[in-house]
Formats: C-alpha cells, sequence, structure tokens
C-alpha cells in the first residue's frame, strides 16, 4: 500500500532577469573592489619598499627576471626560481668591509612567496650547502642534501657534512637562532648568506635581519681567515727562490 505524501505544497517560482542582473553585478562590484584593494596593497608596498631603498642610499629595481637563477636551494628550491621584484641592492659597512646586500621579493608563479634577503660573504664556497629550517616547515627531498639532526632551533640540512660540522660552532648557533621565529629558513650557497622572510616584511625588521645575516657571514669570514693564515704559516718556504717573484718574461 502506497503512502501519500503529506505536506505543505510547494509552488514553483521563476526568478526575473533583473534579480539576475543584481547578482552579478553586486559580485563585479565586489571583485573590483578586493582587485582595487590588492592593487593598492601592492603600491603601498612598492613605495614602502623603494623610499627604504633611498634612506639607504641604495639602488631600487621593479624587477629582474634572472636574478633568482644565481640560486638553487632555501626557498629557490621550494618555491621555484620566478622572478625578483621590488629589488634593492645596497652594501653594508662592517668590521670585515664592505658587503653587497640584496633584498627582493620572490615571485615564483605570479605572487609572491617570500621576501629573500641576500649577504654577499668575501670567501666563495662554492660546494657546500647549509639550510636551517624550522621544525615546522616542509623540509626538502633533495637526495644531497644529509640531514645533521637539531642544532639550536633550527634542523640542519648540509652536502657535506664532514666540512659543515666545522661550521656548527655555539657562535654560529646563537647567530642562527637570532634570525628569529619568522623566518622560515636561512641558508648558505656559494658566496651568499639567505633568509626568506614573510611577505609583509617591513623595513625594520628587514634592517634587522640583515644585521643577523651580516653576523652569520662575519663569523664564517673570519673563520675561513684564520683558516687560511695558519695554512700559510704551516707552508715551508725554504724551496723558494728570490727570483721566482721577478717578472716573468
Amino acid at each position: 500500500m502506497c503512502t501519500r505524501n503529506v505536506g505543505v505544497p510547494i509552488y514553483s517560482r521563476s526568478v526575473t532577469p533583473w534579480v539576475w542582473f543584481a547578482i552579478s553585478g553586486l559580485a563585479a562590484a565586489a571583485g573590483s573592489a578586493l582587485l582595487a584593494a590588492d592593487r593598492g596593497q601592492r603600491s603601498a608596498h612598492h613605495r614602502e619598499r623603494r623610499q627604504w631603498a633611498a634612506l639607504r642610499g641604495w639602488r631600487f629595481m621593479l624587477t629582474d627576471p634572472q636574478l633568482t637563477e644565481r640560486w638553487s636551494r632555501g626557498v629557490i628550491a621550494r618555491d621555484g626560481i620566478g622572478v625578483a621584484r621590488n629589488l634593492v641592492i645596497g652594501s653594508l659597512f662592517t668590521r670585515l668591509g664592505r658587503r653587497v646586500v640584496q633584498v627582493f621579493d620572490h615571485e615564483p608563479a605570479g605572487h609572491v612567496s617570500s621576501v629573500v634577503v641576500a649577504v654577499q660573504r668575501r670567501v666563495r664556497d662554492a660546494d657546500l650547502v647549509v639550510e636551517l629550517w624550522l621544525p615546522d616547515q616542509p623540509l626538502p627531498q633533495d637526495p644531497q642534501l644529509a640531514s645533521m639532526g637539531t642544532v639550536g632551533d633550527r634542523i640542519v640540512l648540509v652536502t657535506e657534512p664532514a666540512k659543515a660540522r666545522a661550521l656548527l660552532t655555539p657562535d654560529f648557533v646563537f647567530n642562527a637562532n637570532a634570525l628569529g621565529a619568522d623566518i622560515p629558513v636561512a641558508w648558505l650557497e656559494q658566496d651568499w648568506v639567505l633568509a626568506a622572510a614573510p611577505c609583509g616584511v617591513t623595513p625594520a625588521r628587514l634592517e634587522r635581519l640583515l644585521r643577523a645575516l651580516d653576523e652569520i657571514a662575519d663569523l664564517l669570514d673570519s673563520a675561513a681567515a684564520n683558516e687560511a693564515t695558519e695554512t700559510v704559516d704551516g707552508t715551508d718556504l725554504s724551496g723558494w727562490a728570490v727570483n721566482d717573484f721577478s717578472p716573468r718574461k
């Protein structure tokens, strides 16, 4: 026996065209407002970065499509090469001399993923790579990187464990910890010390991060200079002739 549904009858009512027109108009207005807000935010960020560069007496560039190809580790490996936006190029005066610095928005796929801050060392080490990741970050699955466990507040991945172990001194760990919990990764690559900062980082925070990276660069360069001095002091020079220093024809 079939039961009959009992309830309130539902009558279909067609929606007039003007209602759909109003809905689409509201959606378009909302989208335009979001785009305008995004453009305004990017313009403010652009002006802030440019003004910071001007106050420092540093150079500002809107974009450099090839700069990020210089590196292949850290967030460059994680997010892709991309392009550098709102680039600032300058130099720091340190106790070991001038250091070139570069700050730029890393835009790998049409959107900014992080702000990369780079400080150049005075000693080049093309083979050694050291990555310092916060524990809550996904680690790169790179067979060339070996884990050295947690050192200080960060997980350390390196290409040459024996060589990197000599760098991980208490002073190095102290300076790495001083980078801050808002820096997901810092890394050493070639003759650069680099770090990735959040997209909305302020010039004041960039100044502090530059000082922290400079401390690490000074520490590494001082160690390399001492090692070079010890090597020269231990070299046997008895076989050198005086005329070896005369100009060669």
